[in-house]
């Protein structure tokens, strides 16, 4: 023992014990109160929220377009968003647009650089990868002219049959974009009429199909399957019809009653597919989801038999595109909630679209067709309204609403919102000038991404708290583990946010005016 240590020790053992006592008791308490203050070091550091990694990626009236943030302007409010992922909901089927003649001819159009930039800007990986599509069965009002697979008159056996009419436009873009596409995506085929000779009016506008041609009808939809499956499209899923109530004989058209595509779907559609042994996922009504909605699932699914070929349900968005008529589309869900519930049209309509104008796309200043037409116990759904607000309204009520896809129209058109045979004039998210080989990608492109992008197919819509009625909100957990959350603020300032998932958090802010998607990492 060193001799410090035996002095030390003699000195304690000179001291009387009264004053040993009293320095042992001080040493305890000064032990009991380091681990008291230890103690509780240790429960604040567990009650500190971890901070929560994200990538942030922002679409703004300022600027930004899917761009990546690390900074972020102040704000003066905060709002709490808890993400749920534990309550779960539909299963995501995919994002996208649709395959029209009009898109196809216009790509034709192009120099071969701004064409493949429009194909990888959609599919490949570096754009929008989208992963749900559409296109039209015979002509439509995005079509050069009118036009049937089908035009011989009487030709009940379908010799004729012949998809040549695509070989030129719309197969090449389709092939095209499979070629870049990483994951694949999904095609809807719908038709707006069925050749005229089947018709009761002999028009490609307005009437129905005769009886006696049901079954000519229903051998149609398998041909058309078999030669698109020729060309090595696989066409995912069809609607029986487009917008079955009509357009007022605008354009090609044909109508139904819920009870006459019902009818059509279990006595000849359905079993004729399933004889020829076609997988195609087959969705009723395709048209607009506001009341009518109901009446159409009622007869949709009235038992087991009437609902037994349907596979889901189609809807459009032009009764009102403010409106998303969240009770009509929670009324289809609970109705058949085993099936697809898919909005497969929607589009900034009756507009000329405007060029290399960012700003327009932010202004409250478009208008739908309703605007003008509708009546007059209706135009309260048709407001003037800012058309990225539209997008992303929409597609985040529709997706808190159990609606597990959805497609915008027209991939591509031109300065006027054609070509349209019709003069239907409408706006796409990208448009071109093919004249001077110029392409303008509008706000629409990146707003329809931020869903596209990153909620993939398989992805799980996931519960949220949200307190703020002026944000709104959307989450979904991808196959992979990921989270993706799209925020929506309409507001003309910024607001700060605090996102909480279990006991982490992260602090941001998202711009006046904006979208933003976080993309959270897991496992």
């Amino acid at each position: 023992m060193k001799a410090s240590m035996i002095h030390n020790t003699a000195v304690r053992r000179s001291l009387p014990a009264a004053v040993r006592r009293s320095l042992q008791g001080d040493l305890l308490t000064c032990i009991a109160a380091a681990l008291f203050l230890f103690m509780i070091f240790v429960i604040s550091s567990c009650m500190q929220p971890k901070p929560l990694d994200a990538e942030i990626f922002e679409t703004s009236e300022s600027g930004n377009k899917l761009t990546q943030l690390t900074e972020f302007p102040s704000s003066d409010s905060v709002v709490e968003i808890a993400l749920l992922p534990g309550e779960t909901y539909q299963t995501i089927t995919g994002f996208g647009g649709s395959f029209t003649e009009a898109s196809a001819s216009l790509l034709n159009r192009l120099g071969k650089e701004n064409r493949a930039k429009i194909i990888e800007a959609y599919f490949g990986e570096s754009g929008a990868r989208y992963s749900l599509t559409r296109t039209h069965i015979n002509s439509c009002d995005f079509s050069l002219n009118n036009y049937s697979y089908a035009p011989v008159a009487g030709d009940l056996e379908l010799a004729n049959f012949s998809i040549q009419e695509d070989m030129d436009d719309i197969i090449p873009m389709i092939k095209e974009a499979m070629a870049v596409s990483k994951d694949g995506f999904k095609i809807i085929s719908s038709p707006w009429t069925a050749p005229p000779w089947m018709k009761d009016n002999n028009d490609w506008r307005g009437g129905k199909l005769l009886p006696e041609y049901y079954d000519a009808w229903a051998l149609f939809f398998s041909k058309y399957l078999d030669a698109y499956k020729a060309q090595g499209i696989d066409i995912w899923g069809i609607t029986v019809e487009n917008e079955p109530l009509g357009n007022d004989s605008n354009w090609d058209s044909m109508h139904y009653t819920p009870e006459e595509m019902t009818n059509f779907v279990k006595q000849h559609l359905g079993p004729k597919l399933k004889a020829d042994g076609h997988a195609v996922k087959l969705l009723g009504f395709d048209q607009n989801r506001d009341e009518e909605l109901k009446k159409w699932v009622d007869v949709m699914y009235a038992d087991e038999a009437s609902g037994e070929y349907f596979d889901g349900t189609a809807v459009h968005w032009y009764a009102s595109t403010y409106d998303y008529f969240p009770e009509a589309l929670q009324y289809a869900y609970n109705k058949a909630p085993g099936k697809y519930l898919i909005n497969t049209e929607a589009c900034v309509d009756a507009e000329v679209p405007k060029w290399k104008d960012d700003v327009w796309y932010w202004a409250k200043e478009a208008t739908d067709w309703g605007w003008d037409w509708a009546p007059e116990d209706q135009k309260y759904l048709h407001p003037k309204y800012e058309p990225v607000f539209r997008y992303a309204r929409d597609i985040i009520g529709c997706l808190n609403n159990r609606v597990d896809g959805w497609v915008d129209w027209n991939m591509v058109l031109d300065r006027q919102g054609g070509p349209n045979w019709a003069k239907n004039w409408c706006v796409a998210p990208v448009i071109v000038a093919p004249e001077q080989d110029e392409v303008y990608f509008t706000p629409l492109y990146y707003t329809l991404s931020h869903f596209s992008r990153f909620i993939r197919p398989g992805a799980v819509r996931i519960g949220f708290k949200n307190e703020d009625k002026d944000l709104m909100v959307t989450a979904a957990q991808n196959p992979d583990g990921s989270i993706a959350v799209v925020i929506f603020n309409p507001e003309a300032k910024p607001r700060g946010v605090r996102l909480r998932l279990a006991d982490q958090t992260l602090d941001f802010s998202i711009s006046a005016k904006a979208v933003q998607t976080l993309v959270i990492a897991q496992g």
